[in-house]
C-alpha cells in the first residue's frame, strides 16, 4: 500500500477513534444541572462497583488509542518524500510529465487507429472465407 493509501487509512482511524471516544464520552457523562431553575437531575445509575470502575478507565483507553493513531499518522507524514527545488521546479517537473503523458496518449491514439483498420481486414477476410466456405458446399 502507497503512503497516501496508508495516511487516508490512518485518517480514517482517526476519526472513527475520535468518534466513538466522543460518543463514549457524552454516554457515560454523570448528569449535570444545568441552571438553578431546572430540577436537579436523577442519580446516576451504578448499581456495580465493577461498571463504574470499567466506565472510568475507558475514556484514559480510547485518549490513549486516539494519541497512538495520532502518532502513527505524524510518523506516515514524516515517511513522505521531502519535495526539491521549490514550487518552480514542480511545477517544471509537472510539465514534463504532461508532455510525456502527451506523446503517449498520441502514441496509444496512433496504435489504436492502427489496429481497428487492422481488425477491418481481418473482419473482411473472415467473412471472405466464410463465404468460400458456403459456397463449396454442395446444396442438399
Amino acid at each position: 500500500m502507497d503512503i497516501i493509501s496508508q495516511l487516508q487509512e490512518q485518517l480514517n482511524t482517526i476519526a472513527s477513534l475520535a468518534f466513538n471516544t466522543f460518543g463514549t464520552l457524552q454516554r457515560d457523562a454523570p448528569p449535570v444541572q444545568l441552571s438553578p431553575n431546572y430540577p436537579e437531575p436523577p442519580p446516576p445509575n451504578s448499581n456495580n462497583g465493577e461498571d463504574a470502575a470499567t466506565l472510568a478507565d475507558q475514556p484514559k483507553v480510547l485518549s490513549a488509542e486516539l494519541v497512538k493513531a495520532a502518532k502513527q499518522f505524524d510518523l506516515l507524514v514524516a515517511a513522505l518524500p521531502l519535495s526539491e527545488g521549490g514550487e518552480e521546479e514542480q511545477l517544471k517537473r509537472i510539465e514534463e510529465l504532461q508532455a510525456e503523458n502527451d506523446a503517449i496518449g498520441h502514441e496509444l491514439q496512433t496504435q489504436l487507429v492502427a489496429t481497428e483498420k487492422e481488425l477491418k481486414q481481418v473482419q473482411e477476410l473472415f467473412k471472405q472465407a466464410t463465404d468460400s466456405c458456403f459456397n463449396l458446399k454442395k446444396p442438399d
